[in-house]
């Protein structure tokens, strides 16, 4: 990234109101066989040529969505492309809008199914609810011997990019979409680069009205600093300090946007291609 750009990474004060929702309780489940399951259509389309099968019962350490194309189980971070068009990048939804679960393509998994994330054997939920669909772009990593100059040095944190998608519409988990990117903020999560890229579904009524940040301040207004205090904010219920961000809490623009898109892209190809050893030993197929 441009020097002219370099800022230094600032923790941002915490938000004083944190909502609080229960945990939903992990009980035992019982097992059910896989279910083939085909994208089922929402507000917002998805992309036809993928679907979903899940596996195992939701809620447990069992539970996976793999991804198919053509009835054939593919990797949708492997194969499913960046880029769906001019301007327009693939978004896979792992987290759909007001929902808690954690989930998470599994990189170092055959096939990177979805799953949902654990610590200490237990599975994870948000301590709220998110207020946007989350997920994120195939075929990008964010290096972790990469340092950021721009960032005091700070390196990638070892998985694809992630999107906060703002549109309208609550989206399928496991649903692969068409967006436009607008925006990125250079999230710091201990220590570790985590690139937030805030985009919206094509599909959504006001799409063809959001091009740039600006747009999205007046057609979303108030989203973008409600986005930078959620990820700042949500690890405090749990104990942990406030999350910071780079360039001084900025949400930078879409030209700066592409270039993290195109610099990921690129350390993805990389790895992918066997210039860069898989050291972290992440699933290549």
């Amino acid at each position: 990234m441009a020097a002219a750009l370099r800022g230094a990474v600032v923790r941002a004060a915490p938000f004083q109101q944190v909502r609080r929702l229960a945990c939903p309780a992990v009980g035992p489940r019982i097992a059910r066989p896989s279910v083939a399951v085909r994208s089922v259509a929402t507000k917002a389309p998805e992309v036809p040529h993928y679907t979903n099968e899940e596996i195992g019962a939701k809620e447990t350490l069992e539970y996976r969505i793999a991804f198919k194309q053509n009835d054939k189980v593919i990797s949708c971070w492997h194969e499913i492309p960046l880029w769906a068009g001019e301007d327009e990048l693939h978004f896979i939804c792992e987290i759909p809008k007001e929902t808690s679960a954690k989930m998470e393509v599994a990189t170092d998994e055959p096939s990177t199914p979805i799953k949902q994330d654990t610590k200490k054997g237990k599975l994870r939920f948000y301590p709220y609810n998110i207020n946007w669909n989350y997920g994120l772009l195939p075929q990008t990593w964010e290096d972790p011997s990469h340092k950021n100059e721009d960032l005091d040095g700070v390196a990638g944190d070892n998985d694809p990019v992630d999107v906060v998608e703002i549109g309208s519409s609550q989206l399928k988990m496991g649903g692969v979409y068409r967006v436009k990117p607008l925006g990125v903020y250079a999230m710091i999560d201990d220590g570790e680069l985590d690139w937030k890229v805030i985009a919206i579904n094509s599909a959504d009524p006001k799409a063809a009205a959001v091009n740039s940040l600006e747009d999205v301040e007046r057609e979303f207004p108030g989203q973008l600093t409600k986005i930078l205090e959620w990820f700042r904010d949500y690890k405090i219920p749990d104990g942990k300090p406030a999350n910071a961000f780079g360039y001084d809490n900025k949400c930078m623009d879409k030209a700066f946007t592409l270039k993290v898109i195109e610099e990921t892209h690129g350390f993805y190809n990389k790895l992918k291609s066997g210039k860069r050893s898989n050291s972290e030993e992440l699933s290549l197929i």
